[in-house]
């Protein structure tokens, strides 16, 4: 059997599929490990050290994707990659099949048995696999180092002869994993931190970690049997507005990670929200790309308003693509092995695993 990997397009993905950690574990399943020349080589992993592992190494991409039984990569491939792909080929990445639903039906058509990553089901045994846990908590912790960054002030409280610096508050929306993260990060480094989520499972998690919960009073609990947020009603919204449009006016920094599955993300923080902050505080939304939580957020851009600076990034894992390369080649390589009937060394697509059955594009 051979797994395969080509090169992503540097422009907008930076993290690969296959790490050198991980290939002696592919080898190990019977998988011969194909890849494109220089495939590391931006991460300084050159192709010697692959090689050396006993990776074939190819400038050719049409001999990777059109021999490769799996091939493992970050996002959807472009066309003409796609077209390479044959029957009984299988294909494993992040696929957003929510805004690449006519590829993926192309591709399903041709027999190719497509699994998106992302689709994975939020159970104990699938926890090894979970890419989004796995990078957004890299992205939690990422988007307050780049927040704290571009803070004008010190964040811990300091004492001085010349006297007190106050610590900086932050305010974190949405405390799912990235949240999560985000609050940790900020309080190691000596914030304040305040927190909310429209599911009331995430007080006790905000709290262990030392952040305070801001409760919307007569909260319902907005949370999906598979652990997500979903919709909240016109009248909690309301409610969180009010609450958040106070707190706001005493916050330095705002970390927002509110997302929904394959929807456009909830805009919380409103215009007038950020009229009425505090000149030189920061708002960092990491659900830009699929819109953003806030009135003003654009795509890799820092927009200013009213001295507020409002910063979003298409891909914040591009600023650290090795660590979250190691996590994801992981993720992608316990998929493969549940993906295997290590018996007869080929893929088996049993459906009655709910892991596959979930996953898997029809």
């Amino acid at each position: 059997m051979r797994i395969g990997s080509v090169l992503e397009n540097q422009n907008i993905e930076k993290r690969i599929a296959i790490t050198p950690e991980i290939i002696k574990k592919y080898i190990s399943l019977g998988f011969e490990v194909i890849l494109s020349k220089n495939y590391g080589s931006h991460l300084g992993i050159n192709d010697e050290e692959f090689l050396a592992l006993g990776v074939k190494i190819t400038d050719n991409d049409t001999e990777i994707l059109s021999s490769s039984e799996v091939i493992v990569q970050l996002g959807i491939l472009s066309d003409d990659k796609c077209n390479l792909i044959k029957e009984n080929q299988t294909l494993i990445g992040v696929l957003d099949p929510y805004n690449n639903k006519d590829k993926l039906e192309a591709l399903s058509k041709k027999k190719i048995n497509i699994f998106s990553l992302e689709l994975l089901p939020r159970i104990t045994r699938a926890q090894s696999m979970d890419i989004l846990s796995s990078q957004a908590n890299l992205a939690g912790y990422k988007a307050v180092v780049e927040s704290f960054s571009n803070f004008k002030k010190a964040i811990p409280m300091m004492m001085t002869a010349a006297g007190t610096i106050p610590a900086a508050k932050v305010l974190v929306v949405g405390a799912g994993v990235a949240g999560l993260q985000a609050i940790a990060t900020a309080k190691r480094m000596g914030a304040i931190v305040f927190a909310t989520d429209v599911r009331m499972a995430s007080k006790e998690q905000v709290e262990s970690l030392g952040g305070k919960f801001l409760t919307v009073e007569g909260s319902e609990n907005l949370e999906t049997e598979g652990g997500y947020a979903k919709e909240a009603s016109d009248d909690f919204k309301k409610k969180q507005e009010e609450l958040l449009s106070e707190t706001l006016k005493k916050i330095d920094i705002v970390i927002c990670t509110a997302l929904i599955p394959g929807k456009k993300a909830p805009l919380i923080i409103k215009d007038n929200m950020v009229n009425n902050m505090q000149a030189g505080s920061i708002i960092y939304d990491l659900a830009a790309i699929q819109g953003g939580n806030t009135a003003f957020t654009e795509v890799d851009t820092i927009v200013e308003k009213n001295g507020v600076r409002i910063m979003g990034e298409s891909n914040i894992l591009n600023k650290l693509p090795v660590s979250a390369s190691n996590l994801y080649a992981k993720n992608v390589f316990n998929f493969v092995d549940n993906l295997l009937d290590k018996e007869n060394k080929k893929i088996n697509i049993n459906l009655e695993d709910e892991i596959i059955e979930k996953t898997l594009i029809k």
